[in-house]
């Protein structure tokens, strides 16, 4: 049921995420007037998901619209909001909102200067760009930084697309974004690699075999925190850690880096929460240093 009070929505930037709220905002029953999108697969995405939605230039598109979805790259959106201010494309009344993480409502103050309501709604959640992820979105965050004059539509925009609100500071917008990449990008760096080394240990299907323990493993660590901690490296393993860097030494030498790296902060919550004895902790900070040193990388 559509809950928000401006139903005419325009759209700049068809790419994974714009395609894909626009068609769950189009679904709750606002109407998507244009959207702007250039590339092949943004055409492509509009197509699929938006059919019918008139495709235009952003100025047209901001003109058109009572509320402005601006789904840009993040370094991109500074200077698509300040080219769609200095061209009149943007007026007083007018609600323009971005879905960046990184950003805030300052990098919207052009239009704020000019009396368009301003808002950042960013959604916490990887995105394909396909049908798919229509059905992903009920019960998503939704990081939001408002003025007291959009918080109401804040809330009825995220409830229109079955989502929750999470208010960030402005002050925080940096931290709360660093804490969602570093979570959900940094994972699927982590996951490939452990694939690769599956792949290479002879296992037929690295993704199924990974998949129950990394359930597993998400679920508790998000439940229970650094207490869901398992392995040799809360164990205190010295020997295990070892062997497991001679070989990733000797066969997938582009991992050892990112293992170390990540030893060592496990290596250190385990030794704050009290589960790894501070000398065994130093004997395994020894052998991850000299794995680095022989392998020629100061880490």
């Amino acid at each position: 049921m559509m809950q928000s009070p401006t139903t005419r929505v325009g759209v700049v930037g068809a790419g994974r995420v714009g395609a894909v709220l626009a068609a769950a905002l189009r679904e709750s029953g606002h109407e998507i007037v244009s959207v702007a999108g250039e590339s092949a697969a943004s055409r492509t995405r509009i197509e699929t998901l938006l059919p019918g939605v008139r495709v235009d230039k952003p100025s047209a598109v901001a003109r058109s619209c009572d509320l402005l979805l601006l789904t840009v790259p993040d370094d991109m959106l500074g200077n698509v909001v300040s080219m769609l201010a200095a061209s009149g494309a943007l007026r007083a009344g007018q609600y323009v909102v971005h879905t960046s993480g990184k950003h805030g409502l300052g990098v919207l103050r052009p239009a704020a200067d000019l009396g368009a309501h301003v808002l950042a709604m960013h959604p916490a959640m990887t995105f394909t760009g396909t049908d798919v992820d229509l059905d992903r979105l009920p019960g998503c965050r939704y990081g939001v930084t408002a003025a007291p004059d959009t918080r109401v539509l804040a809330e009825a925009l995220v409830a229109d697309l079955a989502g929750q609100v999470v208010w960030v500071a402005e002050e925080h917008r940096v931290l709360y974004h660093a804490g969602l990449a570093h979570g959900a990008n940094h994972l699927v760096t982590l996951v490939s690699q452990a694939m690769d080394l599956l792949r290479d240990s002879g296992a037929e299907d690295p993704a199924g075999t990974l998949r129950p323990l990394l359930t597993a493993a998400l679920d508790n660590a998000l439940s229970y925190g650094d207490a869901a901690l398992t392995g040799p490296i809360v164990r205190g393993d010295v020997e295990t850690v070892r062997a497991h860097l001679a070989d990733l030494a000797s066969t997938r030498p582009d991992t050892l880096p990112s293992y170390v790296a990540m030893a060592r902060a496990t290596a250190d919550r385990a030794v704050a929460d009290g589960r790894l004895l501070p000398i065994r902790a130093a004997k395994l900070a020894r052998i991850l240093d000299d794995a680095l040193v022989r392998a020629g990388t100061r880490g």
